[in-house]
């Protein structure tokens, strides 16, 4: 307990200090001069910072290396940077800002603030006359300002103004506040031996009032799958041919791999054969490019390698097609196998080509033996020139036996989380880098050799070939609602520069093609709703599925910068949605982070417009979730629902272990208790491929065999099985005062009103146990079925399994929840 004292203290001195230079108790100045400028040595990466100073000679630091403006401009890691800060106030109160953004070129960003704390979205222009909101002339006149000073023993260069020193109080406290908070939000259980030291047992008691209950959302557990870390090509979608179509281009890993082109993963063996790529004469304008064989003699192999080998289970059967030309006269045979990496065969099977001009051509192939690392060879049986495209194997047995259809282990580990609904493409993947990579599902529809392959905003490539068909398939097999969201017009926030004079998130649809785009999102819930015989109705009837597909969500824009050009275009789009569709519940955005100028401008849009539901965003240390249990409890009930499209709990390297799993299980017992604003909510990423990985940590590992499901996802998959639609209301007692004890214990209460069944959360994020006296004078139990559930285990551990048993009453009035753990109970009468 001296321990915990110290803390205290320690926590008391520093809310004091901070009290009394805020309050000027330390006979502060009226007046000081602030310093506007970017630390030089780290390349602007802290953007906009400050020091103070009371004659321009000795210069304080407002927070070390603290950052109170950050460029958003460009991609992550190589831009992000400020350049030469200009502040300046105006008569009226409102201070203006204008940096560059490079050393490059002449682009400019801008912001503005009345506070300097609150900042509003940031605008880029490619040069000073761009800016409408001040003249070059006054940028010449405000720029001719920066000077240079000494600060830390080091040369800054910015702008000097005199100000009240009550600008300089508000700064030095959110300084102050922004340091306390990251203590608390950035402690982990490796400090725990010694923050609990003297820790014993705890003793609580809950109090359910089951006349006290509110209707929560029932669909508040989902997923959100997007196209990252080979989760579709080489992941979710079924296709074993990696580059099948020959559309791979150096661009899509931006020229950084040399070998990644049109002929990526395949190769020839044998005398006499040799391929090149031809455009020609394409089977569809969407799918330019196709291989082109020369064979002096027959016998020669052309061969695939599948994504990290062709993953095939003996017994298993195996549909093959290609589409192929030939401009020989006589008809050939083509032999197909699939052998190992020892040159072993696996399979094989024959087709005789009986047309010159492009046909499509099938065949099975039975696999006699299992192979981790099987490839596909195409040996012709005669000599000339022969043209191959969209060459495909798929497992026939797919999720539900689809045809294109997906990996069954792996649909099924999602399937099992039991989502109430599937948000997709994306994501970043949605809205594209740079608009010319704006995501349009009208190029994902329809026969896969009319699809439009791209390139995918992580840095590889997408076929297409699970598109929004089967998406909404997918959706439809596991019963859950589909979420598509379309970009607002704007691309990524995090866009590069792609041939435009600025970034992508700069830019948008120019406002002349913007109500084609509109029609396009139109078109989208025509076609999932649309009547069989309706324009885009027909379409999805033509796929196989006439019946409607009963779309009730769509998500309009993704995390985005809140600009001006945002606006303009996500206003266009939300009334024409809202005027031909009003019964489609419209999801908005407010940017990727639970605070700042987009969160706070996004908010205030959806407030204007009266968007239905907003999509929030975050990713945080496990501390945030325990510390702000209340996050939600403080939201206008009047206003905007929210769909929590991305969230996960994020330590120091990346793990998904039990530390960040019982974050999540406390930050999810939070979010039932607020169901009735929090409408939705989907951890992310969702899937990544072992070898494959641009981000971590994520709910599903896999390889070409196997799935690895995390510590994480058994959270998401016991409250995603164990949802209710009504919250109990309940008293917490304990005797212990201390809130870095109180808050790492959470619990929830819900009744699904259709079963009857009661299900109790509790977490316990103690290195000690706790003992619950749960108060059930309430009930009447009938000979009730009791489930337990019970994941606990050490921090750090990863992929911990819950443990299931059979449970009682008397268990369920006075409950043991082991150290580290997250306990579930379904009571069912």
């Amino acid at each position: 307990m001296k321990l915990l004292r110290m803390e205290k203290l320690r926590q008391f001195t520093l809310l004091a200090l901070s009290f009394l230079l805020m309050k000027g108790a330390l006979a502060a100045p009226d007046s000081a001069y602030l310093f506007a400028y970017t630390k030089v040595q780290n390349e602007g990466k802290t953007g906009l910072m400050f020091a103070w100073s009371n004659n321009q000679e000795t210069w304080h630091e407002i927070g070390k290396d603290f950052g109170f403006v950050k460029s958003d401009y460009g991609q992550w890691g190589s831009e992000k940077r400020m350049f030469a800060p200009v502040l300046f106030r105006e008569s009226n109160g409102l201070w203006h800002c204008i940096w560059k953004l490079n050393k490059v070129d002449q682009a400019l960003a801008y912001t503005y603030s009345k506070d300097l704390l609150s900042w509003y979205p940031q605008t880029y222009v490619v040069n000073e006359n761009d800016l409408k909101v001040l003249t070059p002339e006054r940028i010449k006149q405000e720029s001719s300002k920066l000077q240079q000073v000494q600060i830390q023993n080091e040369k800054q260069t910015g702008t000097i103004s005199r100000v009240p020193w009550g600008f300089i109080e508000r700064l030095i406290e959110k300084v102050n506040l922004t340091n306390y908070n990251n203590q608390l939000w950035y402690e982990t259980t490796k400090e725990d031996p010694i923050r609990f030291a003297s820790l014993k047992p705890i003793d609580v008691t809950i109090v359910p009032d089951f006349g006290k209950k509110k209707k929560i959302s029932d669909m508040l557990i989902g997923v959100f799958f997007e196209d990252i870390n080979y989760g579709a090509d080489g992941g979710l979608y079924g296709e074993l041919i990696q580059n099948r179509g020959f559309e791979y281009q150096a661009s899509d890993v931006q020229n950084r791999d040399k070998t990644w082109n049109e002929k990526k993963a395949w190769t020839t063996r044998g005398d006499g054969i040799d391929f090149s790529i031809q455009s020609s004469n394409p089977i569809h304008p969407n799918n330019k490019n196709y291989a082109q064989l020369s064979m002096s003699q027959p016998g020669g192999v052309f061969i695939n390698e599948g994504f990290d080998g062709i993953a095939i289970v003996a017994g298993e059967k195996y549909d093959c097609s290609f589409f192929a030309q030939h401009s020989e006269k006589r008809r050939g045979d083509i032999l197909i196998k699939l052998t190992n990496d020892k040159g072993d065969m696996l399979a094989s099977s024959k087709v005789n080509l009986t047309h010159s001009d492009w046909k499509k051509y099938n065949l099975i192939l039975l696999a006699k033996q299992s192979a981790k690392d099987a490839r596909l060879e195409i040996i012709p049986q005669f000599s000339g020139t022969l043209a191959l495209d969209m060459i495909s194997l798929f497992p026939q047995r797919t999720f539900k036996n689809r045809k294109n259809g997906l990996r069954a282990d792996l649909a099924q580990v999602i399937a099992d989380l039991h989502p109430r609904f599937i948000r997709f493409p994306g994501g970043c993947v949605a809205h594209g880098d740079g608009i010319e990579n704006i995501y349009h599902w009208k190029n994902t529809v329809g026969p896969v050799e009319t699809r439009k392959p791209q390139r995918n905003m992580w840095n590889y490539h997408q076929t297409a070939g699970l598109g929004y068909f089967e998406y909404f398939q997918f959706c439809e097999d596991i019963g859950a609602a589909p979420l598509p969201v379309v970009a607002a017009g704007v691309p990524c926030q995090n866009s590069a520069k792609h041939g435009h004079p600025l970034g992508g998130q700069q830019c948008g649809i120019p406002m002349e093609k913007m109500n084609d785009y509109v029609q396009d999102v139109l078109d989208l819930i025509e076609w999932a709703n649309g009547d069989a015989k309706s324009k885009w109705g027909s379409v999805r009837a033509a796929a196989g599925h006439p019946k409607p597909f009963g779309l009730k969500y769509i998500g309009i824009g993704n995390e985005d910068l809140i600009s001006d050009v945002f606006t303009e275009r996500f206003t266009l789009i939300y009334h024409a949605v809202k005027a031909k569709y009003p019964d489609i519940i419209i999801i908005g955005t407010v940017g990727p982070f639970f605070e700042g100028s987009d969160y706070k401008r996004g908010w205030e849009l959806a407030s204007q417009l009266s968007v239905p539901m907003v999509d929030e965003h975050y990713y945080v240390p496990p501390g945030w979730m325990i510390y702000n249990q209340d996050y939600y409890d403080k939201y206008d009930r009047s206003k905007s629902q929210v769909y929590l499209g991305e969230y996960a709990a994020h330590l120091p390297g990346r793990p998904n272990n039990l530390e960040t799993a019982l974050a999540e299980a406390i930050h999810l017992t939070n979010l039932e208790r607020n169901a009735d604003i929090v409408h939705m909510s989907s951890y992310a990423p969702l899937l990544a491929k072992e070898g494959h990985t641009q981000w971590s940590p994520d709910l599903i590992f896999f390889d070409n065999t196997t799935v690895t499901p995390t510590t994480g996802y058994y959270v998401q998959q016991l409250f995603g099985r164990n949802a209710g639609d009504e919250y109990i209301t309940a008293n917490f007692n304990s005797t212990i005062n201390d809130d870095k004890v109180r808050k790492r214990i959470a619990y929830s209460i819900v009744r699904d009103s259709e079963t009857k069944d009661i299900i109790i959360k509790m977490v316990n994020m103690l290195p000690v146990g706790v003992n619950v006296s749960l108060d059930l004078k309430e009930i009447t139990f009938n000979n009730p079925r009791i489930e337990k559930f019970v994941l606990s285990g050490k921090p750090d551990e990863k992929n911990l399994k819950p443990v299931t048993s059979d449970s009682s009453v008397q268990e369920l009035e006075k409950i043991g929840l082991k150290p580290y753990s997250f306990t579930l109970f379904r009571v069912s009468q």
